[in-house]
């Protein structure tokens, strides 16, 4: 799992520009009478020793850091206080913000166990702390397991505070962000490390890198600790030196992803009409490709938002550019899944990138909802056809989306009524991509389209023994013109249907539960319709049955059973 690297220093305290713009970006995202409370709380600080001082204003930049760019993406954070009275001090600031929940894993206070805490006051700090937990899980063992479990999950804690205990042999995969605020040595360095280190995905969101959040000025250290160590939990230490990049080496990649979105768009002649860049990708395979493309420059947006670092590599008017046309893009990827009828995966915008649009951009739905025209439903169409503030041709494409996902899913249960309109529909949206048909004309023709295939208009006479019997009228579609009498005479449309009901009352007497997971049962019924085609039709019947004529239909008969008679 690569791991991206990032020094931040903080501000101590409440005044000047530099905290002015600090405090600006923690809060980006919070409405202004909530900036005012985080600004309130903040001011304390001045009151407070040096040290305290220093935990409260690394406490607001994590509390803001997680709460901006983490919370509620199922990813979790890790925080390496210097000492169990400084982790029970960050826990109390961040309960006093409010923004993100914590929870504590230390050992039980120890008089031996060095000089940690040097004040009697940190000494009764720590001592409280262990009494309250021990009074809410009785035994260290409960306290140890309920936390971590509950860290390991999906709900509370969000950050996870520890000291030294959890920074060996402790895994939990979600655990994305390690914010290191202690002093560590090598071994230790790296075994912190290695909480974040970990492959994980959830409901299709996955895991791309490890975050570390140096408050402490570890760089060094770090390149120290990767080249010295030769061994870590089965890796090479090259092999970890090639692991941990520095964050604006992602940072560096947003021109690079940006040019290739643009890319796909060379051929659009007007870059600001909407309506060229949603033709274009009426192809499937480039709005795929679209969609590939966006996300990875979404992802790497969101990893440079987060970051101080970003101001570093570019300028702010750059910074807005990019945030623009990511917005438009964005915005596009929506119109395009609309107009195409694409089914949306609601896991498609990952948390992390919905965040991204929330604080950093514009407020849009946290789901991707896109309404599917029903076909079925005349008024539904009238609607769509009657839509204003979109092009006839947007309109037409969303029909025919809808249309096309319709036969699909149907195709199984009728293929030759489907697979005729099928090829209706591609001709029509092939003459208008190739200017032969309006805007007009393309949306007439794909609703004349939509109708027929919702009201199952075969566009002739069935034989009236089938009428209304959709059953039959499958099984006569595959039959029709493929069974032939001995002078090569078609068998006659009346006759081809008796043949259909009689081959539908053959299925119908060896339906048993579960019979397209029972191979013996299907082949029983393959056995039956073999015998019905050789013994009845052929012999009976005069029926001209060539071999390979037969096969082929027998399949597409057992196929069309399996599609109408699930049992």
């Amino acid at each position: 799992m690569p791991l991206l690297y990032e020094g931040r220093l903080v501000a101590q305290q409440v005044s000047g520009a530099v905290i002015d713009r600090w405090f600006d970006k923690i809060s980006e995202g919070l409405t202004e009478n909530q900036k005012r409370d985080l600004k309130r709380k903040f001011s304390r600080m001045d009151a407070l020793a040096k040290t305290d001082q220093a935990i409260r204003a690394k406490a607001f930049d994590i509390s803001e850091h997680y709460r901006q760019h983490w919370q509620g993406t199922g990813f979790k954070a890790q925080l390496v206080a210097p000492s169990k009275a400084a982790a029970v001090r960050f826990k109390e600031v961040l309960d006093e913000i409010g923004h993100v929940s914590s929870a504590i894993v230390i050992s039980p206070p120890d008089e031996n166990e060095g000089n940690e805490e040097v004040d009697q006051e940190s000494k009764d700090l720590v001592r409280r702390f262990w009494s309250q937990m021990m009074a809410r899980y009785k035994t260290e063992d409960e306290y140890n397991r309920q936390i971590i479990d509950a860290f390991k999950g999906s709900g509370d804690p969000e950050i996870l505070i520890v000291v030294s205990k959890l920074l060996t042999g402790f895994d939990a995969p979600r655990n994305t962000v390690l914010y290191v605020c202690k002093s560590l040595k090598e071994h230790n360095l790296l075994q912190a490390i290695a909480r974040v280190n970990r492959l994980y995905e959830d409901g299709g969101t996955e895991k791309q890198f490890g975050f570390i959040i140096d408050y402490e000025g570890l760089l060094g250290e770090l390149d120290s600790a990767l080249t010295t160590y030769s061994a870590f939990e089965g890796y090479e230490a090259a092999d970890l030196a090639e692991t941990v990049h520095d964050v604006r080496e992602e940072i560096r990649k947003l021109p690079q992803l940006h040019d290739q979105l643009w890319d796909l768009f060379k051929p659009v002649r007007n870059k600001k009409d909407m309506e060229q860049f949603e033709q274009h990708l009426a192809d499937e395979s480039l709005r795929h490709e679209f969609y590939a493309r966006l996300k990875a420059f979404s992802r790497c947006l969101h990893i440079s938002l987060s970051s101080d670092k970003l101001f570093d590599v570019f300028d702010e008017a750059k910074v807005d550019a990019l945030k623009r046309d990511w917005k438009q893009f964005s915005e596009l990827k929506r119109s395009v899944q609309l107009r195409y009828q694409e089914t949306v995966d609601v896991r498609e915008f990952e948390p992390k990138i919905q965040k991204l649009l929330d604080d950093h951009v514009v407020a849009m739905p946290a789901e991707t909802i896109i309404e599917v025209v029903n076909i079925n439903d005349p008024d539904a169409l009238k609607a769509v056809v009657e839509e204003t503030g979109v092009s006839e041709a947007s309109r037409a494409d969303r029909i025919a989306s809808a249309t096309r996902r319709a036969i699909t899913e149907k195709m199984d249960e009728d293929p030759t009524f489907y697979k005729q309109f099928s090829e209706l529909l591609e001709e029509t949206i092939r003459a208008y991509r190739e200017k032969r048909l309006s805007e007009r004309e393309y949306l007439n023709s794909v609703v004349d389209l939509a109708s027929k295939v919702a009201r199952k208009d075969r566009g002739r006479d069935v034989p009236e023994s089938i009428r209304g019997d959709e059953d039959a009228q499958a099984f006569f579609g595959v039959l029709e013109g493929q069974l032939k009498i001995k002078d090569d005479e078609p068998v006659a449309g009346d006759e081809a249907a008796s043949i259909a009901l009689e081959i539908i009352d053959i299925i119908k007497s060896h339906l048993i539960v579960d019979i397209w997971s029972n191979e013996v049962a299907q082949n029983k019924l393959r056995n039956a319709i073999d015998d019905y085609f050789f013994d009845v039709l052929r012999d009976e019947r005069g029926v001209d049955l060539p071999v390979e004529v037969l096969d082929d239909l027998e399949l597409k008969i057992m196929d069309l059973a399996r599609a109408r008679f699930a049992a």
